[in-house]
């Protein structure tokens, strides 16, 4: 493999990409949020060039933005995840398979379910993204008139979670003997029922499914709050974090790292992949212009909509021109990226509408240059504590999936930063995660 450490490569997909503008590129696939074969071919890519993941980012409601806005954003439409994955998982064999699975508009025993069966279908290569899902007009698909308080919203996923990793170890690894000749297809001995009694939920369990194969799905977290980052440090095995520049990342992976060693979990058992666009030229200033080429396809009014989420207020009654607002109303968006928003827009001097216009398109981290400049970025964030790896966003498709794959990928194995092969069948395997004990059947009791 070369070096010790080792890039580990994550790809975002909603399940095509992030950048608003991207379904207008030329010669994009337009339709392929719905285009299963679209999807198939670029999840077949994904594992060609040995990506550990495909991550599939979920919604739970269309997106609360002016219509004059959503009419042009592909972002609030997608497949549902656990569909998708199950058929991806079908076509391929060692991609993991990662779902965004909602802790306030879920119930354990639904998440815990479905993530067991998707790992094993896939023999082992589920992976839970823990939200607790920041669009307030979730509330209302689900009878309720009020969207949960961010504090209260985390206190629910922490609960949420010990259920969740509960009912995954219902059942001793060789609780199913299926022993044909006597007529015993389980031991009840080895069966635990959960009885779980708390501030949010009352579980009896057990889960209605064998234990998954890597014992757990990976535990996947993205909140970059305080308690986003607390949460990370005491249940999450993998963060796509926000961070937009190197300083920030060495800055987040100190920090949750360090909370890590408070809670007495080990630091290696969690990869921090902070999501990062990635645009290939065969110069620099080759990528850096279809950069600007593909923020221009961001409509203005998609702009503001994509503002006003991001700071929970209606953006479109500021002063365009102006600069935001110093005394900008409380609201319940997410915390993390309404402060990088609110930062950005000072350290860059930005008016209103030229912030709009970056959140618009894509604000955080991005890497834009040959693939010898970007490998040049990738090696440095390695290698100075920035990062365990990333979570690629792809600018357009296919061709911004193929420049990766075809560019990128090949100059960092070239360097020893990533593998040639799969290290194993499992995403637990190919990250360097262990596998869970179960906390009901230590493994000497199963043994026995």
């Amino acid at each position: 493999m070369g070096r010790e450490r080792q890039i580990r490569l994550n790809a975002f997909m909603r399940p095509t990409t992030i950048h608003t503008g991207s379904w207008r590129w030329p010669g994009a696939y337009a339709d392929a949020n719905f285009n299963f074969d679209h999807i198939k071919k670029f999840a077949q890519r994904l594992e060609e060039a040995k990506f550990d993941s495909f991550f599939m980012a979920d919604h739970l409601a269309v997106l609360n933005m002016p219509i004059e806005a959503l009419r042009r954003s592909t972002t609030p439409t997608s497949f549902e995840p656990f569909t998708l994955l199950s058929a991806l998982s079908m076509a391929t064999e060692h991609l993991g398979l990662m779902a965004t699975g909602s802790t306030t508009y879920d119930e354990p025993y639904h998440i815990a379910r479905r993530f067991a069966s998707l790992d094993h279908i896939s023999g082992g290569r589920a992976g839970w993204n823990i939200v607790t899902t920041s669009n307030p007009d979730a509330s209302k698909n689900f009878g309720k008139e009020d969207h949960l308080e961010h504090s209260e919203r985390y206190r629910r996923a922490r609960e949420f979670y010990d259920v969740v990793t509960g009912l995954w170890d219902s059942w001793a690894e060789d609780a199913f003997v299926r022993d044909q000749a006597s007529g015993y297809f389980m031991d009840p001995e080895k069966m635990h029922r959960l009885n779980h009694e708390g501030d949010f939920f009352k579980v009896a369990g057990p889960l209605n499914i064998a234990r998954p194969i890597q014992g757990w799905p990976v535990i996947v977290q993205a909140g970059g709050s305080d308690a986003g980052r607390q949460l990370a440090a005491e249940t999450a095995e993998a963060v796509f974090a926000a961070q937009s520049n190197l300083e920030a990342g060495r800055a987040f992976y100190s920090d949750v790292k360090g909370r890590m060693r408070k809670v007495n979990r080990n630091p290696e058992d969690l990869k921090i992949m902070p999501g990062c666009l990635i645009i290939v030229g065969d110069t620099v200033e080759e990528a850096q212009a279809k950069r600007a080429k593909l923020d221009s396809l961001v409509h203005e009014e998609s702009a503001i909509a994509s503002l006003s989420i991001t700071l929970g207020v209606d953006a479109s009654r500021f002063d365009p021109d102006g600069p935001l607002p110093a005394d900008l109303p409380d609201s319940n968006a997410t915390k993390s990226g309404r402060d990088r928003a609110v930062l950005l827009a000072d350290r860059e001097g930005l008016s209103v509408r030229q912030l709009a216009q970056r959140l618009g398109g894509y604000s955080g981290l991005a890497m834009v240059g040959t693939a010898a400049t970007i490998a040049d970025e990738m090696e440095e964030w390695i290698e100075t504590c920035g990062s365990d790896g990333f979570t690629v966003m792809f600018p357009y498709l296919p061709q911004g999936l193929d420049d990766v794959v075809d560019q990128v990928i090949p100059e960092i194995q070239r360097r020893g930063l990533f593998r040639t092969e799969y290290e194993g069948p499992t995403l637990r395997d190919n990250l360097g995660l262990p596998r869970p004990k179960n906390r009901f059947f230590p493994e000497e009791l199963a043994a026995e």
